[in-house]
């Protein structure tokens, strides 16, 4: 697979979305910062909705970089890849200690964080390989962070009014 072009549009969009995003649910989570924080998972499932949302406009921002090649973009995306899947793996961990929600509402929560990293994992890999598919991967995964990160901040903040 050769350099990335063709993905510079799909890039500047998801950089410029996800990161305006981003700044968003941080200040409406700031606002009940108090709250948020005297909980026992809710700074972690938000944490990990923010640092999934920050992989994303990485990826996006190293998807413009003139002249990547697919396995090195690839490289790139599996090491945020595994920076990300740290704050979620604690997300997960606070998740399944705790006592507040019951195991349907539980799983919910943890699927939803899970599956972009996972897509982002495989993209990654697939473009180290070699195989061209992996950047519609990696564009499946970007969309499915920020559903994701939405729904979970969404959960949040009802949560936080509770």
């Amino acid at each position: 697979m050769g350099s990335l072009e063709g993905w510079s549009e799909f890039g500047v969009a998801m950089a410029g979305v996800t990161g305006a995003l981003a700044g968003l649910l941080i200040v409406a989570m700031s606002v009940n910062i108090e709250v948020i924080v005297a909980s026992r998972t809710l700074p972690a499932r938000a944490g990990a909705a923010i640092a999934t949302l920050v992989l994303t406009v990485a990826v996006s921002c190293l998807m413009l970089i003139p002249g990547t090649s697919g396995p090195v973009f690839g490289v790139e995306v599996l090491v945020g890849t595994a920076a990300a899947w740290v704050f979620e793996l604690l997300a997960v961990r606070r998740v399944l200690r705790s006592d507040e929600s019951q195991l349907r509402s539980r799983s919910g929560v943890l699927a939803l964080g899970v599956l972009p990293l996972a897509a982002f994992t495989v993209g990654g890999a697939l473009l180290v390989a070699g195989v061209a598919a992996g950047m519609v991967v990696v564009a499946v995964a970007c969309v499915l962070a920020i559903t994701a990160a939405v729904a979970i901040s969404w959960v949040t903040l009802v949560e936080v009014r509770r």
